[in-house]
């Protein structure tokens, strides 16, 4: 299945998409608020909100080897294979959903870039887990563009702009439910050309590796997200519209704008 959250009647409310339509669900179908209202939405003309605002927001880095290889080779020496699955975190602010404008603050020059990632929706409280609890805990999967300001990034002792910057983190449009992950192919598109495509699955640790690994230390909770990492980056200009397609799970989209203050 696929579920969404979208904006009407003046607030976000959660729903089942099925064909050109979402039917609008009674709560979180996370949480167990799975029951139609019997209303319904059409498809083409929702607006997309992200399809869950995370408890906690983890994120990985360097998930992919040839990522890390290429990272290498533009003189950044300190990019290595992980030799263990270790998680960082991303800000909520930087959220934002399908089809709504990624900005770019006044200031960032040079490398601004996208990277698409498959994301982990977790769907029971872990704590501990074992690998075949990792796979039964998570919920589904949607898509997110992990956009950087690569001059911040180098330049601040930590990722608080460059990462985290409002709406420098797309996710969407919903999660599915019926899908895996790791056969699927990732592609990246700006203005309709492909810029980067690569087999989702093909990283060094797996995300149930990753929600192990996390919970051995830290609870995670229903509705927490787990973004996986990419293997390459798209340049983005304001004007361009960028798209992130996993097979299997849909395709994420937003124009580029600038800031106007």
């Amino acid at each position: 299945m696929r579920f969404c959250r979208i904006a009407l009647d003046g607030g976000p409310r959660w729903g089942r998409v099925d064909g050109d339509a979402v039917h609008l669900l009674d709560g979180s179908p996370i949480e167990g608020g799975q029951s139609e209202t019997g209303r319904a939405v059409p498809l083409d003309s929702a607006v997309f909100l992200p399809p869950v605002i995370p408890p906690v927001f983890y994120a990985v880095g360097l998930n992919y080897k040839s990522h890390v290889e290429h990272a290498r080779a533009r003189g950044h020496q300190g990019a290595k294979l992980p030799e263990r699955p270790e998680v960082g975190y991303r800000a909520n602010n930087a959220l934002t959903g399908h089809g709504s404008p990624i900005v770019r603050p006044a200031g960032v020059e040079g490398r601004f870039e996208a990277e698409g990632e498959v994301v982990a929706v977790i769907g029971r409280t872990l704590r501990n887990a074992s690998y075949a609890e990792a796979r039964e805990g998570v919920f589904g999967w949607t898509i997110g563009n992990d956009v950087s300001a690569r001059a911040w990034q180098h330049a601040d002792r930590s990722f608080w702009r460059s990462k985290n910057s409002d709406t420098f983190k797309p996710m969407g449009p919903w999660i599915e439910t019926d899908v895996d992950p790791l056969a699927q192919t990732t592609t990246m598109r700006v203005n309709g050309e492909v810029g980067r495509a690569f087999p989702t699955g093909a990283m060094i640790f797996d995300p149930y590796e990753y929600i192990v690994e996390t919970t051995r230390y830290i609870t995670m909770h229903p509705g927490d997200v787990l973004w996986m990492g990419a293997d390459g980056t798209c340049q983005m200009e304001p004007g361009d519209t960028v798209e992130i397609e996993i097979s299997g799970i849909g395709v994420l989209s937003n124009p580029v704008h600038a800031a106007t203050a």
